[in-house]
This record gives structure tokens, C-alpha cells and sequence, in this order.
């Protein structure tokens, strides 16, 4: 993942900081631009920069959100364990209570989380505390 330093419109994490760029390799984000923000358009609330895992990609697939399988047609090569990606809060929490939610950087993840999420469970599973 390249650094990407400068937080959306002002955007803030769930820690209340500017918001951190999530991948640029695969692209990600609603508005494909590397970050987890979100807006009117966004129905999904794609607002959690997770690293997905195989067992959440087959999950994932279970629910009907096929995130392996390349689409080059939208310009997609499919996620593989290890990569990020900017999840809808819905699918993280379905997984949360599967018990197989992906950890997450906390520093990536929009404030918008957590209008469904607990930032206790976020916490629980973030890559990036210290």
C-alpha cells in the first residue's frame, strides 16, 4: 500500500483523526480513491478499511459479494487474503457475529462505523494500536 496522506474532505476516522488512505493496490474505497469515506451516494456505508482474510472472502461469497473473482470489466482483479478493502459497516458486523470479522486499521476507518459499530469491537480487532 503507497502512503496516501491527505484525508478526503476533511474526513475522520473513528479515533476522531483525519482520515488515513486504506489501499491503492487493489483501489479501493466507494469513490475509488483509497480511502474508506462515504457519502449520499454510498448506500452501503463502505466505511471499514479491513484486511480480508480467506475465510472472510468465502464468506463474503457465501452472502453473495463475490470479492475474489477478478471483474476487469469495473477495472477489479479480485481480492486475495492479506490485501485491504473498504467493507460495508453491514457485512463487517454480519461477520463480527459470525465470528469471522477481518481485523481492521482503525486509522482507516471512517467515523461513520460507527453509527452501527461499537468502537470497542472495532478496537478489538484493529492492526494499528499500540
Amino acid at each position: 500500500m503507497s502512503p496516501m496522506t491527505t484525508s478526503p474532505r476533511g474526513a475522520l476516522n473513528v479515533l476522531g483523526e483525519p482520515l488515513a488512505g486504506c489501499c491503492n493496490a487493489p483501489i479501493t474505497g466507494f469513490y475509488r480513491d483509497g480511502f474508506c469515506h462515504t457519502g449520499n451516494a454510498d448506500m452501503g456505508r463502505h466505511v471499514v478499511c479491513a484486511v480480508v482474510t480467506d475465510e472472510f472472502l468465502r464468506y463474503s461469497a457465501e452472502q453473495g459479494n463475490d470479492l475474489s473473482t477478478p471483474r476487469p470489466e469495473f477495472g477489479f482483479p479480485g481480492l486475495v487474503a492479506g490485501d485491504r478493502w473498504c467493507l460495508c459497516a453491514g457485512r463487517w458486523a454480519e461477520a463480527l457475529e459470525a465470528g469471522i470479522a477481518p481485523k481492521i486499521a482503525l486509522t482507516a476507518t471512517h467515523e461513520a462505523a460507527l453509527e452501527l459499530l461499537s468502537l470497542a469491537d472495532l478496537k478489538a480487532h484493529a492492526i494499528d494500536l499500540s
